[in-house]
């Protein structure tokens, strides 16, 4: 089993930046899993926002944070990132990581494990 733990989250003005980190525990191997972040915002449906592959030598991003958000990792610290500039009020959520294994993927189905979330709010 894995354990996942976000952090990093806060209340933010628009504009500005934070940075999430994703811990994981238990039964890791850090090179046989892709990791996911995801977010939801209140009232809505949970939504994709970047993944990794094993090695962090592959991301893909849904367009609403491209070239704003990245996402990275170091698999010598059982970590994953999500770095976010220029954030705007549409990017209030509570934001989790996942794992599966090994292929990098976009929708929750596809995920094994998840975290309990960190709450981001970005104020005007």
């Amino acid at each position: 089993q894995v354990q996942l733990v976000e952090s990093g989250g806060g209340l933010v003005q628009a504009g500005g930046s934070l940075r999430l980190s994703c811990a994981a525990s238990g039964r890791t191997r850090s090179s046989s899993y892709a990791m996911g972040w995801f977010r939801q915002a209140p009232g809505k449906e949970r939504e994709f926002v970047a993944t990794i592959s094993t090695t962090g030598g592959a991301t893909r991003y849904a367009d609403p944070v491209k070239g704003r958000f990245t996402i990275s990792r170091d698999n010598a610290k059982n970590t994953v990132y999500l770095q976010m500039n220029s954030l705007n009020v549409e990017d209030t959520a509570v934001y989790y990581c996942a794992a599966r294994m090994l292929i990098m993927a976009e929708t929750m189905a596809e995920y094994d494990y998840w975290g309990q979330g960190t709450q981001v709010i970005v104020s005007s």
